[in-house]
């Protein structure tokens, strides 16, 4: 999950702070262990910024070319696949977008998500879900955590997955 920013003149100079839970960092082991499912030869976007590290991670776990901006997701539409960790505090907002961009993705979010009206509004059955063998442990504050209170999983969008649920076996 990342802090990014929105252009509305309303809020602190077009900067909205979300909350402090937003600020949880994707460790490199969360984007290593879906390396197969990632596409070669496809500009990666990697929409929320962060700490900067994640699209880092991304170009060197593929060696694909990678985007990863300080910029609006709202407002920005770049990249052939978008591959992230949003902020858990917009996921309906983030969702909606990415019905609206209609590019394939990877989004790591919280497996209640599956549930929720709005996902089911925007892709119902049009997903493919990659679980992870364990819990995440993300980076808070530039350490990683030693115990997640939640589980994840990568929803995925028009990625060809081999098939509709993934298990990623233990790496």
């Amino acid at each position: 999950m990342a802090t990014f920013v929105i252009k509305d003149q309303a809020k602190n100079n077009g900067v909205i702070n979300y909350k402090n839970d937003d600020e949880y960092m994707t460790p490199k082991y969360a984007w290593e262990q879906i390396k197969q499912f990632i596409p070669r030869n496809k500009i990666i976007w990697e929409c929320f910024y962060g700490d900067g590290k994640s699209g880092e991670y991304l170009k060197q776990i593929t060696g694909n070319e990678v985007i990863h901006t300080n910029t609006d997701f709202f407002e920005v539409n770049v990249g052939d696949i978008l591959i992230s960790n949003p902020p858990y505090s917009c996921k309906a907002k983030v969702f909606k977008r990415l019905q609206e961009i209609d590019k394939p993705f990877i989004m790591l979010v919280p497996v209640s998500t599956i549930n929720k009206k709005y996902f089911l509004d925007y892709f119902g059955d049009k997903c493919e879900i990659i679980i992870p063998p364990k819990r995440i442990q993300f980076i808070k504050n530039g350490i990683q955590t030693t115990q997640s209170w939640f589980d994840v999983i990568y929803i995925c969008y028009k990625m060809n997955l081999p098939k509709q649920i993934n298990f990623i076996k233990n790496l």
